[in-house]
């Protein structure tokens, strides 16, 4: 079985594990990606849903790891496949010199990024009436998983000893939306600007598009490197039904912001998240895909997660022939426009576990680079 299929795959059905224990500690609740685990497929860092209604009936089981920490992955009793399991970081062990536990202020994701939501709660989540039907925001703090505001002394901290301690390659900041005005912009450069004093991290600011465009030269100066600014779906039909408060900001602000950040953060620096089986058809998301590179921006398809205790913890994540679909025709669009994963400095694109997309972008630049290789006369955009 391919990488790209095997991911494809794991992430559509999810993962049983014989153990649940091996590796770094899987999550529930809270800001995405979460009731997830992170493998290593192929080298490459996945998070494979391990606490949804999918993954409890999944035909794929994680086998106990080995001495080496390699499991065997099975598919109704068939190997298939060998994962690995990053380890629990280091930095998990250490608190603030207020007293938080640093894994209350940031979390690791994936095998090498540093994650936190600056802020815990929403204004769109504090209404049944415009809360985004798949976020579970809320669900971590009334657990007391992590705190409601996180200041950007704790933040530096915390930065600094996931880098020292764990190698930790790039940050990713969201936040919940707190106004109708920045949407959370000014938080993220007070956050950005106090990590940058302490460590050289690269960092992606997450946040809906604010009301003006100054915000993203602020952002840029303040030490965020790349923007993420996440559509999750992509017809106006869709946004309305599954979050109708963040419909209110419309699409075409939307574009105009893409428009308005690319030239300050750089082509692929821009991205936006976008949930494949919400229901946006296939046709509609590469439409938008289209679009989105056209702009500069970069299109990150991960497939949709239900997550327990949220509006849609009953609705079926997508095919892996869905997302098969998608994810093909997106990785050689990419391909084609240059626009690498790998060259992203900070975010969820570069990290790239909540989907199979990187894969299928690196398989169709080898598709491209074989017969280019064999003497092919390919135009100048396609050559590698």
């Amino acid at each position: 079985m391919s990488p790209e299929t095997l991911i494809n795959e794991l992430q559509s059905f999810g993962l049983r594990l014989v153990d649940p224990k091996a590796g770094a500690d899987s999550r529930r609740g809270g800001a995405g990606p979460s009731d997830h685990k992170a493998v290593i497929v192929d080298g490459r860092p996945i998070m494979a849903p391990v606490h949804t209604a999918t993954a409890f009936a999944s035909p794929y089981v994680a086998l106990k790891p080995d001495g080496d920490g390699r499991s065997v992955i099975e598919r109704d009793g068939v190997p298939v496949g060998e994962v690995s399991f990053p380890l629990q970081p280091r930095f998990y062990k250490l608190q603030t010199f207020d007293g938080v536990p640093y894994s209350q202020i940031a979390v690791l994701h994936g095998r090498d990024v540093l994650a936190t939501t600056v802020l815990q709660t929403c204004i769109r989540y504090e209404s049944r009436k415009k809360t985004c039907q798949f976020c579970a925001i809320g669900q971590s703090l009334a657990a007391r998983r992590t705190v409601a505001r996180k200041t950007p002394e704790q933040l530096a901290e915390v930065a600094r000893a996931a880098v020292l301690l764990d190698g930790v390659k790039h940050m990713v900041m969201t936040t919940g939306t707190p106004n109708a005005t920045d949407r959370g912009a000014a938080i993220l450069c007070e956050s950005a600007f106090a990590i940058k004093a302490a460590v050289n991290l690269p960092i992606q600011g997450q946040c809906e598009p604010p009301d003006k465009d100054i915000w993203f030269e602020r952002m840029k100066a303040s030490g965020i490197d790349a923007l993420g600014m996440h559509l999750e779906a992509v017809t106006q039909e869709v946004r309305e039904a599954i979050m109708p408060g963040k419909a209110s900001v419309p699409l075409d602000r939307y574009m105009d912001a893409f428009q308005a950040a690319v030239p300050i953060f750089g082509r692929a620096q821009v991205s936006t998240y976008i949930l494949a089986g919400l229901g946006d058809t296939r046709e509609q998301i590469l439409a938008m895909c289209e679009r989105l590179v056209g702009l500069g921006v970069y299109p990150f398809v991960v497939p949709f997660v239900p997550i327990s205790g949220t509006p849609l913890e009953s609705h079926p994540a997508p095919s892996s022939a869905f997302m098969h679909a998608i994810l093909g025709p997106l990785g050689a669009m990419l391909a084609k426009a240059r626009m690498r994963s790998t060259d992203i400095k900070a975010g969820c694109g570069r990290c790239g576990a909540c989907s199979a997309l990187s894969a299928y972008e690196e398989k169709a630049e080898a598709d491209i680079a074989v017969p280019f290789a064999a003497g092919a006369d390919f135009p100048a955009e396609m050559r590698p």
